[in-house]
């Protein structure tokens, strides 16, 4: 009788092990002093330094299987050759969508170059009495200055890309 309680408990014993869980017991000790132990291990529950333990709870940790290989090949759970494509008539629409938009950019920066040089000659002409040497006319034109070769910058690069589409 004893034998077939002890291969019971070891097949009990062993099953959560074998289905991937594992069961974890925590527990809350107060020694003779009042201070709090938290531990896992029920040995230190039996020690005799420990007045009071008492299960705090007690949690199945599973770790999931794996899942079969099927020997296909596969890039984030999608088979390879079965996601959306692009047909080439889809793709000359974006091009041409995407080439319009860069053309309206171009546009509306050459003309915001434009104004920038206005403004930038508008206050060349602008002298005022305290500005005596030269300096302080670069200090007060700097930011117009830097106005303009940020949309020249700017047309650059919208070329460039434009270039590329083509």
């Amino acid at each position: 009788m004893k034998l077939v309680r002890a291969l019971i408990s070891v097949t009990f014993g062993a099953f959560p092990a074998l289905a991937g869980g594992q069961a974890t017991e925590i527990y809350k000790c107060v020694d003779g002093a009042g201070r709090l132990t938290y531990t896992s291990d029920k040995r230190d529950t039996a020690d005799k330094k420990y007045k009071k333990c008492q299960l705090v709870s007690r949690e199945i940790n599973v770790v999931p299987g794996q899942k079969p290989n099927t020997g296909k090949p596969t890039t984030a759970g999608r088979e390879l050759g079965r996601f959306p494509r692009e047909t080439p008539a889809q793709a000359a629409t974006a091009k041409g969508r995407q080439r319009e938009i860069l053309q309206k950019e171009l546009e509306s920066e050459q003309s915001a170059l434009t104004r920038a040089k206005q403004e930038l000659s508008a206050q060349e002409q602008v002298r005022t009495g305290n500005e005596q040497n030269y300096a302080r006319v670069e200090e007060r034109l700097r930011p117009f200055k830097d106005n303009i070769e940020t949309h020249e910058k700017n047309i650059e690069a919208l070329r460039r890309e434009l270039s590329n589409l083509r």
